[in-house]
């Protein structure tokens, strides 16, 4: 058996070493490294999988959230409301930039945002939205696109982990990710399920105007050279980066249906433990398995890693300690019981090794050893 890795981008890429070495070759010979030929590319190829009217490429995921957020024409002191399970980039950009960031719980079965807490939460200072879709799965963005409608709220999709996923309307209309809100965002952090070999980002909108200023942003605030209409930033995605994003972008769905067909394996092998709760699928989202997570009942987690690496088999905690527990959001006065799911989902979770290239004798090994140590 191979060794078993968290993420193997060495096996991904051996099978599409030939697309990718002759798309990286031509950048280098065509010396167009900055917005090239070959970033136009993948744009226009990223706006047709996703059917979205506007992609802006920019230099990473992080930076596709703030620069949304500086698109929006927000105010010091306006509240930004997200959820404190998830990564701190989603709410770090939120003060940076001045803003507020307000946290709303999570639901238990899905991790994301919980929908029934929304509204109770909003003031007159809101002025937006950040739902994540957390592991590779949909908020339920029709309830949500409904509340900000109500109170004339900016939506800004955090599609960082869930690239390829749809939502699923009540009437069965299928829309992706990151186009149902004013923007959605996302990373193609090398793990990503559409991952580059360094770092890079994109924002989408159907909006001509955001779009327009999206592209200004992230580009010193400049539309013509040397003439700065505004304050902006400098992200751009790599010519590279982009070439690379293109050949796998062929392969999105192929690679999202092998992390489910994955997702399924781990499921049958852990429906009879007592001891262990498999992924929920919300009914009205497909799942593209960023992250397989796992909640476990009564088990010291802490010895289950140790085990695990005993036996060569990674895992992660993913998220140990709950956004408005950090340090870094102090200043924000939240404190231990404010969002007892987040809080108790920390405490219980672990995210098995899911990626592309895992095989069944891999997953039979992971599974035979996580139920001995159970």
């Amino acid at each position: 058996m191979s060794p078993i890795r968290m993420v193997d981008l060495r096996s991904q890429y051996e099978k599409i070493k030939k697309e990718i070495d002759a798309n990286i070759a031509q950048v280098i010979e065509s010396t167009a490294f900055v917005n090239g030929p070959k970033v136009k590319e993948f744009q226009t190829h990223l706006e047709e999988y996703l059917g979205v009217k506007h992609v802006i490429p920019c230099a990473n995921g992080t930076d596709a959230l703030q620069v949304s957020l500086m698109a929006l024409g927000l105010t010091a002191g306006d509240e930004v409301i997200t959820t404190p399970f998830t990564f701190i980039a989603t709410a770090e950009v939120i003060g940076l930039l001045g803003l507020k960031c307000k946290f709303v719980d999570v639901e238990w079965d899905t991790f994301n945002i919980d929908v029934t807490l929304l509204e109770k939460n909003i003031t007159p200072s809101t002025k937006a939205i950040i739902p994540v879709h957390l592991f590779g799965q949909s908020c339920n963005m029709e309830v949500i696109m409904q509340i900000a409608k109500k109170y004339s709220l900016f939506v800004i999709e955090d599609t960082c982990q869930a690239i390829g996923a749809e939502f699923i309307y009540r009437n069965g209309r299928k829309q992706r990710l990151g186009t149902i809100g004013d923007i959605g965002c996302t990373s193609f952090f090398p793990s990503k399920n559409l991952g580059c070999y360094g770092d890079g980002g994109a924002v989408f909108t159907n909006d001509d105007e955001i779009a327009k200023k999206l592209q200004g942003i992230c580009n010193h605030g400049m539309y013509k050279q040397y003439y700065h209409e505004f304050l902006g930033v400098n992200s751009r995605l790599d010519a590279i980066q982009a070439a690379v994003l293109d050949i796998k972008l062929k392969y999105l769905n192929d690679y999202n249906e092998a992390r489910k067909k994955a997702s399924e394996f781990y499921n049958k092998m852990f429906e009879n433990n007592p001891k262990i709760e498999t992924p929920v699928i919300s009914s009205f989202s497909t799942h593209v398995f960023h992250q397989y997570t796992l909640k476990f009942k009564n088990v010291e987690r802490s010895q289950i890693i140790d085990k695990m690496k005993v036996a060569n088999i990674p895992v992660m905690v993913y998220y140990p300690i709950p956004l408005h527990l950090q340090k870094a959001f102090d200043d924000l006065k939240y404190k231990i019981g404010d969002f007892p799911i987040a809080e108790k989902l920390s405490k219980c979770v672990i995210s098995l090794p899911m990626h592309t290239e895992l095989n069944e004798e891999q997953q039979q090994y992971i599974g035979e050893n996580l139920h001995k140590f159970v």
